[in-house]
């Protein structure tokens, strides 16, 4: 009796992998988030300095960076 896993080699975009509607623009946006989140963290801003150097409130700053991203733009981003 074979353990055998069947593993499907992804496009390299999850969101259209699960068949997300947008799923570029998707993607795109949480590319820009993951790079919002690692320069707050390498200039270690909490997120209450990060909202001010952007000019948005720190709720929005904690929405960005637990990646729930409907209410921005790739342009905002």
């Amino acid at each position: 009796m074979s353990n055998r896993i069947e593993v499907e080699e992804g496009s390299g975009n999850v969101f259209a992998d699960i068949g997300l509607p947008n799923p570029e623009e998707r993607l795109a946006k949480a590319d820009l988030a993951i790079r919002i989140d690692e320069a707050i963290r390498a200039r270690r801003l909490t997120q209450s300095r990060a909202a001010h150097i952007l000019g948005i409130d720190q709720p929005k700053i904690s929405r960005l960076l637990r990646g729930q991203l409907s209410g921005f733009s790739t342009e905002r981003l």
